[in-house]
């Protein structure tokens, strides 16, 4: 969970995450243009995002950037889910009609 502390992540030592940014992205090939979630992040070894296209409930893709760049899909997911900001809000309860 990121709170804005520096973390670290596997090899890299000292992340701090900034919050995350929407984007639209386009990939080779298509007409679509689609919107995914673009965490960026820097420690002294640099500094990198990691973007995630949500395909389908089921299908998720992560592209890396910088100190990312080049990680495997499962890496790359691991460091999102750890650097990507939790809310603190818990979620909204639904009320009970009838």
């Amino acid at each position: 969970m990121s709170d804005g502390q520096p973390q670290e992540l596997e090899e890299l030592k000292q992340i701090v995450a900034q919050p995350l940014e929407r984007v639209n992205v386009r990939s080779r090939g298509s007409l679509i243009t689609r919107s995914a979630w673009r965490l960026e992040a820097s420690s002294p070894a640099g500094s990198g995002a990691i973007v995630l296209l949500e395909l389908s409930a089921e299908e998720s893709f992560y592209r890396g950037e910088g100190i990312f760049l080049g990680w495997p899909q499962q890496k790359l997911a691991r460091a999102y889910e750890a650097l990507a900001p939790k809310s603190a809000e818990p979620d909204p309860e639904l009320p009970q009609l009838g």
